[in-house]
């Protein structure tokens, strides 16, 4: 498969700070033919932005949770496997992209999960010891829409994306360094009280997308994926 079997999909919230650059990049690399940024109920110039770099922009008209704004990504992509990344990264650059595509592309691996180094500190740690909440992924299309109750999941979007495959243990995902690469914190966002509660909010998301049943990959055939 070539460069256009990816569609890149870019949830975004209130991002006007960084989503022009990261849409440059993207513009950059080889999956340039199909990028969606989905404008999660913004208040600001995220979804003018996006759409002055030469980008699709889906605009919900109200904060859905980034569960829901992936999803209706989801559905208006073109193409078999779907990257996902978030509008608020630092330092961006094309071979991020391919890094993450690559072993989706070559068939080595069914999702690829995006991790922090060398970037900043606070978001290496962050993820080195929680990985599974790392918003840079790709995945094969077709396991991504096996997936039920996304929109329900808000921040808990990558909880749920992660125990799908150990639950359903023919899955195949691999880690990926993304080297020299972070994003802006929330209290950067917002400010330290208004970040922290945000944070906390998005911490309440996750634990209840974790403390759920998990679910398992049985289409109604009674076969699995």
């Amino acid at each position: 498969m070539g460069k256009l079997s990816v569609s890149v999909i870019i949830p975004a919230y209130n991002e006007e700070r960084t989503i022009t650059d990261v849409v440059r990049a993207v513009m950059a690399s080889p999956y340039a033919d199909d990028v969606i940024v989905v404008s999660d109920g913004s208040e600001d110039y995220t979804a003018l932005l996006a759409r002055e770099a030469g980008v699709q922009v889906i605009e919900l008209p109200e904060n859905r949770g980034k569960g829901a704004a992936m999803q209706a990504g989801g559905k208006a992509a073109r193409f078999p496997i779907f990257l996902f990344l978030d509008a608020d990264l630092i330092g961006l650059k094309p071979n991020h992209l391919t890094s993450l595509a690559q072993p989706v592309l070559d068939d080595q691996a069914d999702m690829t999960i995006g991790i922090f180094e060398q970037g900043r500190f606070a978001t290496d740690l962050a993820q080195l010891v929680s990985p599974y909440l790392s918003g840079q992924r790709a995945l094969k299309r077709d396991v991504f829409t096996a997936i039920s109750e996304l929109e329900a999941s808000r921040y808990g979007v990558e909880v749920m994306l992660t125990r799908f495959f150990r639950d359903n243990g023919h899955l195949r995902q691999r880690e990926v360094i993304l080297t020299d690469l972070t994003h802006l914190m929330k209290e950067e966002k917002l400010g330290f009280v208004k970040g922290f509660k945000a944070r906390m909010k998005m911490y309440w998301e996750i634990g209840s997308v974790y403390l759920e049943r998990p679910q398992r990959a049985d289409r109604d055939d009674g076969t699995r994926l």
